[in-house]
């Protein structure tokens, strides 16, 4: 969430990659770039930092040139069903470690969002089937993003024996659910956000206060720019099946308690 955010990033991630020996790193980018979308230049410091992929979200293309920038870095994923002639996109099978291959797929919620997207569950599905887990990918990772912890949860259900992690993302703020489903999923409804929690949900107070207590806006909402904590969920899988074997919540650095794996 804006330069804070990415701040955490740069600051934490490499560290964290060798202390943890992580094997594979996702980082949702969707509000890297001044609060609204992802732009180029720091999508590359994101990568640079040790980010393995970058998923987007409903606000993949507010940042204009990500539309050429999506096409150049195939590490960039959008949403699977953001539109059917959007660039780049939805799902990769990834190189890991060791030979093995994760696969990352981003799908869009309907409930509660501004556009009506395709269905999510349709599109995944299709992804599932065709790169199933413990086979052609040794982990299977889905970010669902949108704003209805039940849609998320549904999806977590809807994937459970097929995904290793099923992992919310989009309302910013980390949710305390971390479990591994009956058939060897890991979920979490939301992993939260890189940012300022001294904040509306990483914007500066007072603009949001103000369209709250008035219903009028008056200024641009703008990114909070204080120490940042770095949240986020940790899995280890199961090569062989692909399972979630163990799964934590991360929060390292700012406001937040801390948490480690």
């Amino acid at each position: 969430m804006g330069r804070a955010g990415r701040k955490a990033i740069s600051e934490h991630l490499p560290q964290m990659r060798k202390d943890w020996r992580l094997d594979f790193v996702v980082v949702n980018g969707e509000n890297a770039s001044n609060g609204m979308g992802l732009n180029g230049e720091h999508a590359k410091a994101l990568l640079d930092a040790g980010a393995d992929c970058l998923t987007l979200g409903d606000h993949a293309f507010d940042q204009k040139d990500m539309l050429q920038a999506i096409e150049k870095e195939p590490r960039i994923i959008r949403p699977l069903n953001f539109a059917k002639n959007a660039p780049g996109r939805g799902f990769r099978l990834f190189n890991a470690p060791g030979g093995r291959k994760v696969l990352v797929v981003q799908a869009l919620g309907q409930v509660f969002m501004k556009r009506a997207y395709d269905d999510p569950f349709g599109a995944v599905e299709a992804v599932l089937k065709s790169h199933p887990r413990g086979g052609l990918a040794q982990a299977v990772i889905v970010d669902m993003h949108c704003e209805a912890t039940s849609e998320k949860m549904a999806m977590g259900h809807f994937c459970n024996g097929r995904a290793s992690l099923v992992v919310g993302t989009h309302t910013h703020v980390p949710t305390g659910d971390a479990q591994i489903l009956s058939e060897g999923t890991g979920y979490l409804t939301d992993a939260g956000m890189c940012g300022d929690y001294n904040s509306v949900i990483g914007m500066e107070k007072a603009e949001p206060m103000r369209r709250f207590l008035t219903g009028m806006p008056k200024n641009r909402f703008t990114p909070a720019e204080g120490p940042a904590t770095l949240s986020g969920v940790f899995v280890e899988t199961d090569d062989r099946t692909g399972a979630a074997k163990s799964i934590r919540m991360i929060r390292v650095g700012g406001l937040l308690e801390q948490a480690i794996p």
